[in-house]
């Protein structure tokens, strides 16, 4: 395991050296800082390289997080990683359907339901 953000409201670390995951509220006031350092550690990868990011631990659905996510999607697609995986908290799964990201996301319906309270 690899930190690469710690603060009162977020956590950002790498599980397993290819699974980015976020635990805590990922609001408006941690989400510069989860955009860069997942963006910084997305760009050191080797191109096509397989990731997963893991979204079950964000206690709080905010368009900030979400933001968040589609900047990682970006910087992966422009270096050529590929996303296999994106599993998701309840919340966080029920914004992005209510926003229409569903069609972007490689998300594991099993996993999701799996958070459901």
């Amino acid at each position: 395991m690899n930190v690469l953000l710690e603060r009162d409201d977020a956590r950002l670390e790498v599980r397993d050296e290819r699974i980015l995951k976020v635990d805590g509220e990922a609001d408006f006031d941690s989400a510069a800082s989860l955009a860069a350092k997942g963006r910084e550690w997305l760009q050191r990868l080797p191109r096509d390289a397989e990731v997963e990011f893991d979204l079950t631990g964000v206690s709080c659905a905010s368009s900030a997080v979400l933001s968040v996510l589609l900047e990682w999607l970006r910087c992966a697609q422009s270096h050529d990683v590929h996303i296999v995986h994106v599993a998701l908290s309840h919340p966080l799964a029920r914004l992005t359907a209510m926003a229409g990201l569903d069609p972007l996301l490689p998300i594991d319906e099993t996993r999701v339901a799996a958070q459901m309270p």
